[in-house]
């Protein structure tokens, strides 16, 4: 298994594809051992793929110390200049949108064109559902909310209307569960949920000058559509596009994929 040290950890990554080289960066709670991931996704066709568990994460280290954003955004960097990737595009997803933001800011030099997925800016522009404030709920009410926020048509009533398809999502929900009995599991998801708090690019956004492309679900209660739309005002020629889904969007509208693609190799028009 390929592991790397950066920084102060061992970070587990893996690389599959050909074509133009992609970071991968995922969001909250990710691991590379959940399936499908990333390298089942049509990019995975099209592109160089590289993606990694982060910290607290997955087979990555999980040091039980205070994590930042800007952690990891060094850690991100730190890792392609181990595995020698000079310059590369950026998707990042959810968290891993902020975590993109972050580099951006910090080292534009190593990015070819950005994508900002599901994420948010903080601040001004609106933060992502605090996760780490959930309330003190019962399995059954925990699910529900977590069902409803993931996609705001899935609300208590068609959860009741549609009985399959919420079991269904419960089950598919139950089975990214990698790694559930490892130790400092808890510890580290926490300690990546905490790095939150703190997260805001609002103001820094101005900065990015980079190619940027901006896509979220219609339908997110995570990353709401106004978050992404501060975003692209604060991004001087980005682009926005809003898909139909939630927060997942990316696994429920066909032409998500298509369009990142589209942008990532220079296709997608100006218009």
């Amino acid at each position: 298994m390929p592991f790397a040290s950066v920084r102060d950890i061992q970070i587990y990554y893996e690389i599959s594809g050909n074509g133009p080289r992609v970071l991968y960066i995922s969001g909250t709670g990710a691991d590379l051992r959940n399936k499908p991931n990333v390298f089942d996704s049509p990019l995975a066709d099209e592109f160089e793929i590289l993606a990694f568990d982060q910290r607290g994460l997955g087979q990555s280290d999980r040091p039980d110390i205070r994590y930042t954003m800007a952690d990891y955004a060094e850690d991100a960097v730190e890792l392609l200049k181990v595995l020698g990737w000079e310059r590369c595009h950026i998707v990042g997803i959810s968290f891993g949108g902020m975590v993109a933001q972050e580099i951006a800011l910090r080292h534009a030099e190593c990015i070819d064109r950005l994508v900002l997925c599901c994420t948010s800016s903080g601040g001004a522009g609106g933060r992502s559902y605090p996760f780490h404030e959930m309330p003190d709920l019962s399995e059954d009410e925990m699910n529900s909310l977590r069902v409803a926020i993931n996609d705001t048509r899935h609300d208590a009533e068609w959860q009741q209307a549609n009985p399959e398809r919420y079991q269904a999502i419960l089950a598919r929900n139950a089975a990214r569960n990698a790694g559930a009995d490892e130790p400092g599991r808890e510890t580290g998801a926490m300690r990546q949920l905490e790095a939150r708090i703190d997260h805001d690019t609002y103001t820094r956004l101005p900065q990015i000058k980079l190619p940027v492309f901006i896509a979220g679900g219609a339908y997110d209660g995570i990353a709401p559509p106004a978050n992404l739309t501060a975003i692209h005002r604060q991004i001087e020629h980005s682009k926005l596009q809003y898909f139909q889904g939630g927060h997942e969007f990316y696994d429920q509208d066909p032409m998500a994929y298509q369009r990142i693609a589209q942008f990532l190799k220079r296709e997608l028009d100006d218009r």
